[in-house]
């Protein structure tokens, strides 16, 4: 009998996404709305991809396992 295949995390699979290299990123928040107070600076910076850390990689793995 082949085993059970794993269900992705529906919350997950919509956030992170896997890179060519092996790498969960992720878009940053905080750019939809209410952009006048925010400087050009952290604009930048939202404007950038975030990557999950080594530290919590095992995690994610078991939300997505494929």
């Amino acid at each position: 009998m082949p085993k059970m295949k794993l269900k992705s995390h529906s919350g997950a699979k919509k956030r992170f996404f896997r890179t060519a290299s092996g790498k969960l990123a992720y878009r940053k928040c905080g750019r939809s709305h209410i952009m006048v107070h925010k400087g050009a600076k952290r604009m930048r910076t939202l404007r950038k991809t975030g990557y999950v850390t080594e530290t919590l990689m095992e995690q994610m793995n078991h939300l997505l396992p494929y």
